[in-house]
């Protein structure tokens, strides 16, 4: 009996000991888990932070390349400066010294785009400027496809629909027949009011009447918001007001700005001007792109008569975008900046900064 029950005791014992053992064991592997997920946020937050840096390191480094052409170069922008070189930015960020990772970094002129709010005369901001209308028409219909039945989609619909966006004016005389003011836009669900001035980021135009539709018979969003700008505000010193002059720099405009700066039946000879901007001789750009109407001198282009009102060879505003890697995370920061003269001294004003 005793022998029985001592055997008893020994058996209780043994899963005693095994059940504290499995506990033991258990709660080791939870804090041994949960020691690495702290490592691993740890090592995150740090690489984040690192590439943080790296990308700020990236779009500062643009910042003083923007300057120094600025002071060398003069009054005339294209994409035969070093700001547009991949060379000579590969260059520069080979001067950043960091142990890991890799830094990426592209200049674009935000004034090779359309720019959103010239289409409206501001201050005033009652009626369109009618230069910057019809280059918007030819655009709107280089991009899309002429299959669309959507009546609110087409380009006359659409280029009223943005003047009523941006017009200051909220009541019954809309633009057309296809224009919208609040009482369209607050019977949406949701619903929203019209914005009547001026646009203050580019995916703004999406809420536009029509635009959503255009967008997806263009073939996306990106075939119309990488032509477009809300960019180009020039400040009047003596009346403290403001006007978007809308004017396109033709050395760094795309191949679509391009055809929309032109009559339909001349928007073949778009591809010539590009190439004629582009052609080079022994590593060095043949051309000269000082004067706006240097498009003259393309092939087939000596009869052609772009609006001077829509022309420019210079810029201030640039879009500059820095990628960065490290231990596999991604980070991409794309800053706007401004460059200006102060006080006898040029600096660049960051005009928005988003970090993905």
């Amino acid at each position: 009996m005793k022998d029985r029950l001592w055997k008893d005791r020994q058996g209780i014992a043994i899963l005693i000991t095994i059940t504290v053992i499995t506990l033991l064991i258990a709660t080791v592997l939870e804090l041994n888990r949960r020691a690495s997920e702290a490592a691993e946020y740890t090592a995150v937050a740090r690489d984040r932070l690192t590439l943080s840096h790296m990308t700020a390191s990236g779009i500062h480094m643009a910042m003083a390349l923007l300057l120094k052409d600025k002071k060398e170069a003069g009054e005339v922008d294209s994409l035969q400066e070093e700001w547009a070189s991949e060379e000579t930015i590969s260059e520069a960020l080979a001067n950043i010294p960091f142990e890991d990772g890799a830094l990426e970094m592209v200049i674009t002129d935000e004034m090779a785009k359309i720019q959103l709010n010239a289409l409206v005369k501001f201050p005033e901001g009652r009626i369109f400027n009618q230069d910057q209308m019809n280059m918007w028409e030819r655009f709107l219909g280089y991009i899309t496809s002429p299959e669309n039945e959507d009546d609110d989609a087409t380009p006359s619909a659409i280029v009223n629909s943005v003047k009523d966006w941006l017009d200051s004016g909220d009541d019954d005389a809309i633009t057309g027949v296809n224009g919208a003011e609040s009482d369209y836009y607050e019977d949406l669900d949701p619903s929203y009011k019209c914005k009547n001035g001026p646009m203050t980021h580019v995916n703004e135009l999406f809420l536009v009447k029509g635009v959503p539709a255009l967008a997806e018979g263009a073939g996306g969003w990106d075939a119309i918001s990488n032509y477009i700008t809300i960019h180009g505000m020039v400040e009047e010193t003596e009346s403290n007001k403001f006007t978007f002059p809308g004017e396109i720099n033709i050395n760094t405009a795309e191949l679509p700005v391009i055809g929309a700066l032109l009559h339909m039946d001349d928007v073949h000879l778009a591809q010539e001007i590009i190439a004629y901007r582009e052609e080079m001789s022994d590593g060095n750009y043949t051309h000269d792109l000082s004067k706006a109407d240097w498009y003259k001198r393309a092939p087939g282009c000596s009869e052609l008569n772009i609006e001077s009102k829509l022309l420019t060879t210079k810029s201030d505003f640039f879009r500059i975008t820095a990628s960065a890697e490290l231990h596999g995370i991604k980070m991409t920061t794309a800053a706007v900046v401004q460059r200006e003269n102060k006080s006898g001294k040029n600096r660049c004003k960051v005009l928005s900064w988003q970090t993905e």
